[in-house]
């Protein structure tokens, strides 16, 4: 049993036996909502992204309890075979690095705009009960007012958020064109087991791990409100169950924040380790494109739905370092586009 699944809870009956799609499942947050959907009774398939060297990223140990298909949400007719008798479908494949689509925003457009295009009609076309689009709070920018509630002025401050508000208008159009049962799941910023080296929370752990004494990062001023990635799969499974989700935009956050240099303070005091910190000019984003504050207004999925985060930061970190430290990486302090 895994780290993750070891904390399910009871069965919910929605989800026995039920058929559902997870686009890029077999990535950070995907996996641990395939895990928590297969503790519910699902019948899993998984479009993940095709790699020639056949990995099934974090759902190794799952082949047997899933339908893996090997594809790219670009193709539509793969995406339009995979949704074929699916119940509902979680759709996250996404190209989701800020810094990387500063580089290749056209990659960022195609997968992120046409693979979501691809997905709805699809949906439309089976006559899929939900669709749960994913979005990211980094479609809002820097908040002109706080908490961010749904309403909230979208501003494209890289191509990755470009690329994902107009992925969100796509499925939105779908939802009032025809009907398709979309609904749009706008997570801030998830963090915890098998997180990529790149987001801040696991760059900073494998620095501390490795015994630096002195740890690279990017802006220190910033703040993000931080969700547990359990909490955030619980919350994209609360909201496909609800019929009041149905057409709107949902956040889910904590309604907390904390800048970056308090989070490296309680991460330095979770590992024990006595580092200091250096800001390093390559690690920070163009002066335009730099979020300085993102923390949520959750008010909305708690009025539609019976989610809210159970996770504090605390015990989130612990657990995240604990992964961490199990999992090594090479050259710890090398800055990760």
């Amino acid at each position: 049993m895994s780290h993750i699944e070891s904390r399910q809870s009871a069965v919910n009956t929605f989800w026995s036996g039920r058929s559902v799609l997870v686009t890029g499942g077999e990535g950070f947050i995907g996996s641990c909502l395939v895990e928590q959907l297969l503790s519910q009774g699902a019948r899993v398939r998984v479009l993940a992204h095709y790699k020639p060297y056949a990995s099934a990223g974090f759902l190794a140990d799952h082949l047997g309890d899933i339908e893996m298909i090997a594809g790219d949400v670009r193709d539509s007719g793969q995406v339009l075979d995979a949704a074929e008798g699916i119940d509902t479908v979680f759709h996250l494949a996404a190209l989701i690095g800020i810094p990387y689509s500063y580089q290749a925003p056209q990659t960022y457009l195609e997968t992120n705009v046409l693979g979501t295009q691809n997905i709805v009609d699809a949906a439309r076309r089976h006559d899929v009960r939900r669709v749960v689009h994913t979005s990211t709070s980094e479609v809002y920018g820097t908040a002109r007012e706080v908490p961010i509630s749904e309403s909230h002025p979208l501003q494209p401050q890289s191509p990755y958020s470009a690329s994902k508000i107009a992925a969100d208008m796509v499925a939105l159009s779908h939802f009032h064109s025809f009907d398709t049962p979309v609904s749009i799941c706008r997570p801030f910023n998830t963090f915890g087991p098998r997180q990529s080296p790149r987001a801040v929370i696991p760059a900073i752990l494998h620095q501390l791990h490795s015994g630096a004494a002195e740890i690279a990062v990017g802006a220190l001023t910033p703040t993000r409100d931080f969700t547990y990635v359990e909490d955030t799969a619980r919350g994209f499974m609360a909201i496909a169950e609800s019929e009041r989700t149905v057409g709107r935009t949902v956040n889910l956050g904590t309604g907390r924040e904390i800048s970056i240099r308090d989070l490296i303070d309680v991460l330095i005091d979770v590992t024990g380790s006595s580092a200091t910190v250096t800001a390093e000019d390559t690690r920070q984003r163009p002066a335009g494109s730099e979020v300085h504050r993102l923390v949520s207004d959750n008010s909305r999925v708690r009025e539609l739905t019976d989610w809210s985060p159970r996770i504090s930061l605390r015990e989130g970190l612990t657990r995240t370092s604990e992964w961490i430290e199990s999992h090594p990486v090479a050259d710890p302090r090398r800055y990760r586009v």
